[in-house]
């Protein structure tokens, strides 16, 4: 019996509940439908605007390499320091002799066999099969002379300069870079640039530079490679600029702004004060006057103009009417009593 009148209770209680929030709900939507906000709106029109992209990045080294040889073992002599210049084919690092040496010795005396295996072999005196396998002997160890030579006797591929030194004459090489080798006079580095734009960014584009380090001074780039694929994660494509630097102003490791000039183009362009942020995202959303109704529309931002800012959605059009004052005190379907229009 005590079990009937709980359940009984229970059910009286979630009826009541249901029945207040319907009221609630109802109120709620009657306060809508009964208030309204003063607010001053204007037509939205389509401008010209010279397209103009900027993206941050880090300079890198158009060639950057470490000095790692392919043996390990005692590093005899380190030729160079931190900062130094050098140009392609100096001598940056010997390594322990001992092994090229060796190797060395044996290619000289397979050299005299080979010598010997040519003269026996055209008088007849020696087998295709013995003359073959001391060939092979003498083609593998020439192959690894050369190798152990390169690898010995470490020379600059290209012309850099030395940013870094981790070892001293005499430790042993024990994987980590001897030396990294960067090059200066030609740079590179990459942006990433949104989707929308792939089939206007070609490679050979004009790209210019700048750096807080150099403020007013300008620095020419070119686009050396568009990347074939897009990110699905964040929609955007990366580029790989060529930015010449005979000057030697600039560094790998420095922080710069890069312009890219995407020609005219037709937008809609609106003061930035009537862009809303949701809380708590990065969203962003504006009202229109939908018929004396505020509509809300989420969009995108684009390019910046001081105190304006393009914007970019499927559902604002040429011609809508934008909420650009009082904005901030509405929702979703509450009426609208404009009191200014441009």
């Amino acid at each position: 019996m005590k079990r009937s009148n709980l359940s009984l209770l229970s059910i009286a209680l979630l009826l009541a509940a249901f029945v207040t929030a319907s009221c609630g709900d109802k109120q709620a939507q009657q306060q809508l439908e009964q208030r309204t906000e003063l607010v001053e709106t204007t037509t939205l029109a389509l401008s010209d605007i010279s397209r103009e992209l900027e993206f941050s990045t880090t300079l890198e080294g158009w060639q950057t390499l470490n000095v790692s040889p392919s043996i390990t073992g005692k590093i005899e002599h380190i030729y160079t320091e931190v900062g130094t210049n050098v140009s392609a084919g100096t001598m940056l690092v010997r390594m322990d002799q001992n092994q090229y040496n060796t190797t060395k010795l044996t290619y000289a005396n397979l050299g005299v066999d080979m010598q010997r295996m040519e003269s026996l072999r055209e008088s007849g005196a020696v087998s295709q099969q013995v003359y073959d396998q001391t060939k092979l002997s003498y083609d593998q160890t020439r192959e690894s002379l050369e190798f152990l030579e390169r690898n010995t006797f470490v020379k600059a591929p290209f012309a850099g300069v030395i940013s870094a030194k981790n070892y001293e004459d005499g430790e042993l090489y024990s994987g980590q870079p001897i030396l990294v080798l960067t090059q200066l006079h030609t740079l590179k580095a990459l942006i990433a640039i949104p989707e929308n734009y792939y089939p206007n960014v070609k490679k050979g584009m004009q790209v210019s530079i700048q750096s807080d380090v150099y403020p007013g001074q300008v620095f020419p780039a070119t686009i050396d490679v568009v990347y074939p694929t897009v990110d699905p994660a964040s929609h955007t494509f990366q580029a790989k600029l060529r930015i010449p630097n005979g000057s030697l102003k600039l560094r790998p490791g420095m922080y710069v702004k890069t312009h890219m000039s995407m020609g005219m183009a037709r937008a809609l362009v609106v003061p930035y004060q009537s862009v809303l942020k949701l809380t708590g995202s990065n969203d962003r959303y504006v009202f229109l006057d939908e018929g004396g109704v505020a509509k809300r529309v989420f969009v995108k931002l684009g390019q910046r103009f001081d105190e304006n800012i393009e914007l970019i959605s499927d559902e604002i059009h040429e011609g809508d009417r934008l909420v650009t004052v009082g904005q901030a005190k509405l929702v979703d379907g509450v009426k609208l009593n404009v009191t200014k229009e441009n």
